[in-house]
């Protein structure tokens, strides 16, 4: 649905929503990093895949193809150096 005439978007706004659910700027490099390994085929939406980063962005790994590895979600969201929750 398009916008009524005259609207404007609050961008101040939506970033402060959008840090309130947690997208930071981390977030962003894994959703690119996924878009960038659906692209090469090495995963595919809703396969139970996950794009590890092998040396985590939180502790300086970068987004780079080099610092990219397919694994089950399983495995990624279990390894040590994940808080609880994480």
């Amino acid at each position: 649905m398009p916008s009524p005439p005259g609207y404007k978007r609050d961008y101040k706004q939506e970033r402060r929503t959008a840090k309130a659910r947690g997208e930071t700027d981390d977030n962003a490099a894994r959703k690119q990093a996924r878009r960038d390994m659906e692209k090469l085929g090495k995963v595919k939406p809703f396969d139970n895949k996950d794009v590890d980063h092998v040396k985590m962005l939180s502790k300086g790994g970068s987004a780079g193809a080099g610092n990219l590895r397919v694994t089950t979600a399983s495995k990624n969201r279990s390894r040590n150096g994940h808080k609880k929750g994480e």
